[in-house]
């Protein structure tokens, strides 16, 4: 997100990896590894400039086990332990959290129109409303150039010009908290021990498959809503960072197996 009239620009390098390991005839361990590093950068004459101008890094360990119930249902339990901090000192308390989602997915890539199906229930302990939030994701091929999806945290189109060239359009709801090692003091609402943002973001981006199941992408978009706050050690807003409107680029390369 470059620079905006908040004078507050972010970038973020996400790294993802899965490795599936097959447990009896049609069941699946799962063991993954996501890491972000992300650079807020905030021009504004703040006294706390010096800690939001940090590198924060949050790097998740992903545990899931998915059972094959049927061959168009199967089940899914993920544990993810996560470290969300600024990592300035050695970890402490408030670096580390543990996530979990349950879920279930129907997916019938076979049929004339495409169906995939994902319902789950996700814990996720660093944010201020710690209660279990829906994941909801529907896809559906229903016409041989064109995709819907339908879902939070993301819904969008695609377009399938061929095999190998799609347009897609993206509503996408993202955010990220970060414990900060080095607490600051907010000049007039008192200490912050973290950072978080939320943002609603919408996007268009371009898909090219180099070979089966590996492809390059490339987006760009703005924000409908973007608050990015200091909290306090009660999860309580106390400062506001950036509430202001940014454009959005992002690209990236995959490989599926």
């Amino acid at each position: 997100m470059p620079r905006n009239s908040a004078e507050a620009k972010l970038s973020r390098i996400k790294l993802v990896g899965n490795l599936p390991i097959k447990v009896g005839d049609n069941d699946n361990i799962i063991l993954g590894v996501e890491y972000n590093r992300m650079d807020f950068n905030l021009r504004r004459d703040e006294p706390f400039n010096d800690v939001v101008d940090e590198t924060f890094h949050v790097a998740d360990l992903n545990m899931a086990y998915i059972y094959q119930h049927n061959p168009d249902w199967r089940f899914v339990g993920v544990l993810t332990p996560r470290i969300s901090s600024t990592l300035t000192q050695p970890l402490e308390k408030g670096d580390v959290s543990i996530n979990a989602t349950v879920g279930a997915i129907m997916d019938r890539p076979a049929d004339d129109k495409p169906t995939r199906l994902v319902l789950g229930i996700a814990y996720n302990s660093t944010v201020a409303l710690r209660i279990p939030l829906p994941i909801v994701y529907y896809e559906k091929r229903f016409h041989p150039n064109w995709t819907y999806v339908v879902g939070a945290p993301k819904s969008g189109m695609k377009y399938h010009f061929n095999d190998k060239h799609m347009l897609q359009t993206e509503f996408i709801l993202d955010g990220y908290y970060v414990n900060l090692q080095s607490s600051v003091i907010s000049s007039d609402s008192g200490l912050a021990s973290s950072i978080s943002t939320s943002v609603a973001l919408a996007t268009l981006g371009y898909q090219y498959t180099l070979a089966k199941n590996m492809f390059f992408y490339g987006y760009a978009g703005h924000t409908l809503f973007q608050d990015g706050v200091l909290r306090d050690k009660e999860r309580n807003d106390i400062f506001t960072l950036n509430d202001e409107p940014s454009f959005y680029f992002r690209t990236g390369f995959r490989i599926g197996i």
